[in-house]
């Protein structure tokens, strides 16, 4: 088994990231203020912190969790932090670089007059504050504008992603170890899979494989047989049933999001030339990730492999990975997931790192490689790169 990545280390007074890049990714974006209060980036600028009560769970009586980092261009020192009464605990046991705590709140609206409370002290009452539009509720967005009534509020959901792209040491080995983790449940799942086995069954098992690997088990999409249906369901597994898993688990709240295929008995010539063809679109658009190459080079090198196939029904996405699924760099604007291609003509950076799937919805069933990959300063490292070939129960 791969080993369990060490934590970040706290260092008191110590930005675990890189404060210079956010000051001036917030003055490109004219910020004095960034309030940061999604989980992943409160999570990214505590250095990993993520507060167990509400782990999995944010709602609480009639309000919800919300923490808040609230950060001062140019002022990484002076960094505030608004949490939960209980949290408490968890300074009591060094959990935070930062000194400035307000750990005292229940719900969406003290925790906000905290934070207005930190925005005035930081930087007055007309700081251009950058929130998470998607992040903020509306009752402490109303909160904030009503106290601040002149300062400028605008959406730092880009600044604070431009901020993670670039991954630290620490992150790979988290999204690599998760990656790693995915593939070998999985490879346990298919290994004890039986005919007379549902879609439900391959779901639970994998859960509980993921989970007796130190993961954090977000999802499962299955299909079996030749059918296209990828939620889980009572639908049996019978013999020659080709069989797709595209799991997400998490490690320390980074993803890793991989798809793998298996086969309730042996795959005939077909079969084999199907997920061979997969593999070789795969392939192309791997050979295009390289420090230096715009990020649109790996959608067009996976374009011109699917060429062969021409009339099938392919479907090929590229896309970032790391405390969120769909990230920076963000290189296509058609993907599942709708936003600009921002990064397509920039070029690709050591620390980066990208999830390439290819999905063939065959006759014979739904057939699928997700793979994901780290930019490198000479090219590519591949996290979870086994069992990418036809996965067979164990005695097959």
């Amino acid at each position: 088994m791969t080993d369990r990545p060490r934590a970040l280390p706290v260092r008191a007074g110590i930005p675990p990231f890189d404060a210079a890049r956010l000051d001036a990714l917030m003055e490109a974006a004219g910020l004095d203020v960034v309030l940061a209060t999604s989980k992943h980036n409160v999570q990214y600028l505590l250095g990993g912190y993520r507060f167990f009560m509400f782990d999995y769970m944010d709602a609480t009586g009639l309000s919800r969790y919300l923490p808040m980092v609230v950060y001062r261009r140019g002022a990484a020192e002076a960094t505030a932090y608004v949490g939960n009464s209980n949290e408490r605990f968890e300074a009591e046991l060094g959990a935070f670089w930062l000194s400035d705590l307000h750990l005292d709140t229940r719900g969406t609206l003290d925790a906000t007059a905290r934070g207005i409370d930190c925005v005035r002290a930081l930087a007055g009452d007309t700081a251009r504050i950058g929130i998470e539009v998607g992040f903020l509720p509306t009752d402490a967005y109303r909160a904030l504008r009503e106290a601040l009534p002149d300062a400028p509020i605008t959406d730092a959901t880009v600044v604070l992603e431009r901020l993670r792209a670039i991954k630290r040491p620490d992150e790979l080995a988290a999204l690599a170890y998760a990656s790693d983790m995915v593939v070998e449940a999985m490879g346990a799942t298919f290994a004890a899979m039986r005919p007379g086995d549902t879609k439900h069954d391959l779901v639970t098992r994998l859960r509980r494989e993921q989970v007796a690997r130190d993961l954090t088990f977000e999802f499962c999409l299955v299909t079996a047989g030749r059918s296209h249906n990828r939620a889980p369901s009572r639908q049996p597994i019978e013999v020659g049933d080709v069989v797709s898993l595209d799991s997400g688990g998490n490690f320390r709240g980074y993803l890793g999001d991989l798809c793998r295929m298996g086969i309730v008995g042996a795959p005939d010539a077909e079969l084999v030339d199907a997920l061979a063809a997969i593999e070789a679109i795969q392939m192309a658009a791997r050979n295009a990730i390289r420090p230096g190459a715009p990020g649109g080079d790996v959608e067009a090198a996976a374009r011109h492999a699917c060429g062969p196939l021409d009339g099938a029904e392919l479907e090929f996405v590229v896309h970032g990975m790391g405390l969120v699924t769909h990230e920076a760099p963000r290189l296509m604007d058609k993907a599942p997931v709708p936003y600009p291609a921002a990064d397509r003509e920039h070029p690709l950076e050591p620390g980066m790192v990208v999830s390439i799937e290819t999905t063939w919805k065959h006759r014979r069933g739904f057939i699928k490689l997700e793979d994901t990959l780290a930019v490198t300063a000479s090219g590519f490292e591949a996290y979870g790169d086994s069992g990418r070939g036809w996965n067979m129960p164990s005695g097959t």
